[in-house]
């Protein structure tokens, strides 16, 4: 599981990642609002978000109201000093999952954590499907009219990360940082090679393929009831 620390004070910051990377979850920090944001736009690369109320550059309740504008399933766990019931409030309305107040106790933060990553793979379906495609996260199968095919691991996660951002034009850029992740060579051409793979997989022996280039821009996934003769 990936977290998003939002955290500008660099002690608090590294013993809240640390103690996390202990409990198993990979860890990115930013210590600015616009940066999240930034990060957060590209698409949804983290499991759940500890955002701090007190930033440098924008107010967390701002940070979280602008997440919210285009990302309502990403979980979100308030952390501030700000600990009065209307602050509290004020962030559950926001769209916060969950808000807790500083100091606190490390074990409660990772127990309120694993609730929230609990809840959100209920929420989420296991079959995600476009026309005659459907993808089955837990079977970690893939069929297009009718036919199964097999994917790997890497061809499973982008062909997940097209479905789940389908009809929306993505850069070269948002890809490899949602698939292989933000310490990938931003110089590399896999992912021109994997959407290749996928072409050969899904497209055969259909005319038309579902990953369409977009010259400039990247590619575009569409969904066959979308296409026109």
């Amino acid at each position: 599981m990936r977290l998003l620390l939002v955290e500008d004070e660099s002690r608090v910051a590294s013993f809240i990642a640390q103690g996390l990377e202990g409990a198993g979850y990979t860890t990115d920090t930013v210590e600015r609002g616009g940066e999240a944001l930034e990060r957060l736009r590209v698409g949804r690369h983290w499991d759940l978000v500890l955002l701090d109320v007190g930033l440098p550059d924008m107010d967390g309740f701002e940070v979280l109201a602008e997440i919210r504008k285009f990302d309502q399933l990403t979980p979100i766990i308030m952390l501030t000093a700000r600990g009065d019931v209307p602050s509290r409030v004020k962030g559950l309305d926001l769209g916060a999952d969950d808000y807790l107040p500083k100091p606190f106790d490390f074990d409660e933060l990772v127990a309120r954590i694993r609730a929230q990553l609990r809840h959100d793979r209920q929420q989420q379906g296991s079959v995600l499907q476009s026309g005659d495609l459907t993808l089955d996260l837990k079977a970690h199968r893939a069929s297009r009219g009718g036919r199964t095919f097999d994917l790997t691991s890497r061809e499973f996660s982008l062909l997940e990360f097209f479905l789940r951002h389908q009809g929306q034009v993505l850069s070269r850029s948002q890809l490899l940082n949602g698939v292989w992740g933000y310490d990938f060579d931003p110089r590399t051409n896999v992912v021109d090679v994997y959407v290749g793979y996928l072409r050969n997989k899904l497209d055969e022996p259909h005319e038309e393929s579902l990953i369409e280039t977009v010259r400039g821009g990247g590619y575009r996934f569409r969904s066959p009831q979308a296409r026109t003769a």
